[in-house]
């Protein structure tokens, strides 16, 4: 396996014109593999065609339906030393968020749980591909499968309480906000369209004529998360974005449009996979809990609108203390 790939990879450097997606197909291959050999057949590996400014890692790794086991950035084989890139803003962003990520340059992987770093395996020396011009000698191969089986047995945990919900909600909300919904308005305000900046027009003809758009982008993010917990507090068997729709009340019109095209339209893939992770972490989250801790605190009249603050108070605490709400136990 990792033979055949070290191959593959030396053949495409060699070609002199490559760049770091010309390596895309092989990397996945790689994994598709592994996962076979692990008798893992409902596993998926996508990977965004192109760069944009919108920021998410290159591959996802999933089920094809809802679980999501992991991303992986890849940089070019050029770059041989990934501690810069480690210590990176972007890197930075997408630890703070997804917690089962791997780092490549297709020669070294390191893998980050919850944002640290708890492995990494060189499987080949990049210079005998680079300044030697011949196949690299595979290196380390035990220890590169008991990565890849970290890496695979990943899931997320149970939620139990609401404070933690809040915590995860609002790192992925963040994300969505200022990787995926501000650049997209970007790109679609250098063209003059697009449906982003569709929505952005409603929101300021139906709800606030002078929003920014930062403001929508920071609105319109809160509202796909919270439109998701509202969604999933309504859900019995199972959930993902695309039973979202279903379980938004009627009675909220513009909610209903939105979720009319996250759970049923053509989402662009950016945003597709920060709102299926989104939609994974409700789905393993047990929402009656979160419910009856409410009632217990004698909060239940209407919990929903409850647990909003407690995500505001981790997503945006200035706007919370602003508004001034602040909720106590009766």
């Amino acid at each position: 396996m990792l033979k055949s790939y070290l191959k593959n990879v030396y053949e495409i450097a060699s070609r002199g014109d490559a760049t770091e997606v010309s390596y895309y197909s092989t990397l996945e291959n790689l994994f598709k593999v592994y996962s076979e050999t692990i008798n893992k057949t409902d596993v998926y590996i996508t990977s965004l065609p192109k760069k944009t400014e919108a920021g998410n890692p290159d591959f996802r790794i999933w089920d094809g339906k809802q679980h999501i086991v992991g991303y992986i950035e890849a940089k070019s084989p050029e770059v041989d030393n990934l501690d810069s890139i480690e210590d990176s803003e972007q890197l930075e962003r997408y630890r703070r968020t997804f917690p089962n990520l791997i780092l490549t340059n297709f020669f070294e992987f390191r893998l980050y749980r919850n944002g640290t770093l708890i492995d990494k395996v060189l499987i080949g020396r990049p210079f005998i591909v680079h300044k030697l011009k011949t196949v690299p000698p595979v290196e380390k191969k035990a220890d590169f499968l008991k990565l890849l089986e970290r890496f695979f047995s990943f899931s997320l945990p149970r939620v139990y309480d609401a404070e933690t919900l809040a915590i995860e909600l609002a790192k992925r909300t963040r994300f969505l906000k200022d990787e995926i919904v501000t650049q997209k308005l970007k790109e679609e305000e250098s063209i003059g369209k697009g449906f982003i900046s569709g929505f952005y027009e409603a929101f300021r003809k139906y709800l606030i004529s002078g929003l920014s758009k930062e403001e929508f982008a920071n609105l319109y993010s809160q509202t796909v998360t919270y439109g998701l917990f509202a969604a999933r507090t309504r859900s019995e068997n199972g959930f993902n974005r695309k039973l979202a729709y279903d379980n938004i009340p009627h009675t909220i019109g513009l909610l209903r449009d939105v979720f009319k095209f996250i759970s049923l339209g053509d989402l662009p893939q950016q945003m597709e996979w920060v709102i299926d992770d989104i939609s994974e972490v409700l789905a393993v989250t047990d929402v009656k809990n979160i419910l009856h801790q409410y009632f217990h605190e004698g909060k239940g009249k209407d919990p929903i609108v409850h647990f909003y603050e407690t995500f505001l108070a981790e997503y945006d605490p200035q706007t919370r203390e602003k508004r001034g709400v602040y909720y106590t136990p009766e």
